[in-house]
């Protein structure tokens, strides 16, 4: 009998034949989530089991994050004898309390017994270990798992993980990253899709503190642990804030700002070899996420920009937040360029071509080749 853990995978089972690539990508994943050289992960008969780890809770809690895992189970291994897995099983229950349920899934169909047969046998030894146990079979307060594959495999206790995909099976993107409540949560809900992501930030000194660029490089270190490291792009923003203030109607600075910031974002993003740009807006939650805002700031890039908070109100967003553990840094009292300059009352419905309009006031490529080459890219 040895110990380990068991990890379910969900949505990977859907890919059919391109399930083998995914199941290897989850693998290194799992793998590189556990740096240690002892463990060893291996996957076997439509399950992957995590083996030779000092401590069982530590790994669990490093494996139920990492994308592409459904849930995770402390378990045990021992040989397929039918009297060492129902003492095993009562073993296991024996300090159980409630109602529990026997589930058995006999992969290997040379064992002599069937799924309904090993269950009915294991729970019965159960009982006998256990009086004051009772059986539910429609709501258990415990399970009992038995599978039956190379070896029996034993669990009680099932702990869900971060699920989606695993991360690089569907390619890279340039995430917006201010420092805000929103955008890490953005960042997140795409990775967790299999996506990889750099940070662009745009600083504007020093109207923005050094306070303000450590908040987010941090942001970007607790979302950036998902795929082992994050790339941050930091745009020196001041000047060409400073141009859209002197020179610019006030009402559409922001709007003017943010096209600023989406043409720079896709020449950084087409630098780096992204498909795509991720921005952490939600539509009416302020002057500049209106439907006709957002429509002229799309209009400087030809690249997807995927909103993944586009339809949550803000407690859905401050949950995941919460969830993920950004949501303390975010709300440590910097600033971001954003709050810098903004008018008393900004345009929320900008016509494109009066915003282009103002724009020929601007050194537009002037102002965007200057910045792109002062970024500084920082990996963390």
């Amino acid at each position: 009998m040895r110990e380990l853990i068991m990890v379910r995978f969900g949505e990977v089972h859907l890919k059919g034949l391109n399930r083998p690539y995914f199941l290897r990508m989850l693998v290194e994943d799992i793998k590189k989530a556990l740096p240690e050289e002892d463990v060893r992960v291996r996957l076997a008969d439509g399950r992957i089991y995590v083996s030779g780890f000092a401590d069982m809770e530590k790994t669990l809690d490093r494996v139920s994050k990492v994308f592409g895992v459904y849930s995770v189970s402390p378990a045990y291994e021992t040989e397929k004898d039918t009297e060492t897995i129902c003492a095993l099983a009562a073993e296991m229950m024996k300090d159980v309390s409630g109602s529990f349920k026997v589930l058995c899934r006999r992969s290997d169909k040379t064992f002599p017994l069937n799924s309904q047969e090993l269950a009915a046998l294991a729970g019965g030894r159960i009982l006998e270990a256990n009086p004051s146990l009772r059986v539910d079979v429609h709501k258990p307060e415990t399970e009992m798992w038995i599978e039956i594959r190379e070896k029996a495999c034993l669990c009680n206790r099932e702990i869900m993980a971060v699920g989606g995909l695993p991360m690089g099976t569907a390619g890279k993107a340039l995430l917006l990253l201010s420092g805000g409540i929103d955008s890490p949560v953005a960042g997140y809900q795409i990775m967790r899709r299999g996506v990889n992501c750099q940070a662009i930030h745009f600083a504007s000194p020093p109207y923005t503190s050094m306070r303000a660029r450590e908040k987010v490089l941090e942001l970007a270190k607790i979302i950036g642990k998902y795929e082992y490291g994050m790339k941050v792009h930091v745009v020196p923003f001041t000047k060409i804030q400073m141009e859209i203030h002197e020179k610019c109607l006030e009402e559409l600075g922001t709007v003017i700002m943010r096209r600023f910031m989406m043409r720079i974002s896709d020449r950084v993003a087409k630098a780096h070899g992204c498909q795509a740009i991720i921005t952490g807006e939600s539509i009416g939650q302020v002057a500049s996420q209106t439907m006709e805002a957002l429509g002229c700031t799309d209009l400087m890039t030809d690249l997807p920009v995927f909103r993944p908070l586009i339809g949550l109100d803000k407690l859905d967003i401050i949950h995941i937040a919460e969830k993920i553990d950004t949501y303390e840094t975010s709300i440590l009292p910097y600033e971001d360029c954003c709050t810098v300059f903004t008018p008393r009352h900004p345009m929320t419905k900008p016509k494109p071509d009066k915003v282009a309009k103002e724009e020929e006031k601007l050194d537009v490529e002037g102002l965007i080749e200057e910045a792109m080459q002062g970024i500084e890219s920082i990996l963390v």
